[in-house]
């Protein structure tokens, strides 16, 4: 089932006079179940992508299509009520909120999603919490954690509203080895559960361990090749 539809997306950013086209003709289908690596050398237009697939960013041409819906038809209630929904994110700098602890961090998202209860979300959250291997840091702040933790934290709160998509952009890019390795693997087991992952990475290390994966160069589709794993 066909998740994310792009068809020749162009970016173009503009600075008075100057005219910098930094997405050209993306044409990209993103399949339920699937965990997609983006790869590319840095400015190549990767993150540029990822904000278009998480409609953090409209200001394009071409045509995109979120499970049928063509996105530049939607006003923004509806693209606000998509991002809660329906798109978990993750990214680099963890993004986390410093005088939240950990299970209300994993709670913001509910805060916006009228759909869910109070007692659900707690529920989950904790489930979430968990899962990620935190229930013993459920009430420590940000600053307590180590990298590795509070990106757990992200990719809690990042499940919370159960997305039909989660988005991670270079989200071990702040972590050492060790931290990667685990994050990686939560990722696969993630996956295996269902969900649709697509990464955006620059460590080749993690992108041949991923079945499909999307080169990007000069703000081109490079490649589109799935790995022998």
């Amino acid at each position: 089932m066909e998740i994310i539809k792009l068809v020749n997306i162009n970016k173009i950013y503009k600075s008075g006079k100057i005219k910098i086209h930094v997405l050209k003709n993306i044409n990209l289908k993103i399949f339920k179940g699937e965990f997609l690596g983006i790869i590319g050398p840095s400015g190549s237009g990767k993150t540029t992508l990822m904000n278009i697939i998480g409609c953090l960013d409209n200001d394009i041409s071409g045509d995109y299509f979120f499970e049928g819906k063509n996105i530049a038809k939607l006003k923004d209630k509806e693209l606000s009520k998509i991002r809660n929904r329906q798109i978990g994110f993750i990214f680099q700098s963890f993004n986390l909120i410093r005088y939240f602890n950990v299970l209300e961090n994993v709670l913001l998202p509910t805060f916006y999603n009228k759909g869910i209860s109070k007692k659900e979300a707690l529920e989950r959250a904790k489930n979430l919490i968990n899962f990620v291997g935190l229930s013993d840091r459920i009430h420590h702040k940000p600053n307590e954690l180590s990298g590795g933790q509070q990106q757990r934290v992200a990719i809690a709160r990042a499940l919370i509203n159960n997305p039909d998509i989660i988005l991670a952009d270079e989200p071990t890019g702040n972590l050492d080895s060790k931290a990667t390795e685990e994050i990686i693997s939560l990722f696969f087991s993630l996956n295996e559960n269902g969900h649709t992952i697509v990464l955006v990475t620059h460590e080749l290390t993690i992108a041949q361990k991923l079945k499909r994966i999307v080169k990007i160069k000069d703000g081109i589709i490079e490649a589109d090749y799935k790995n022998n794993i």
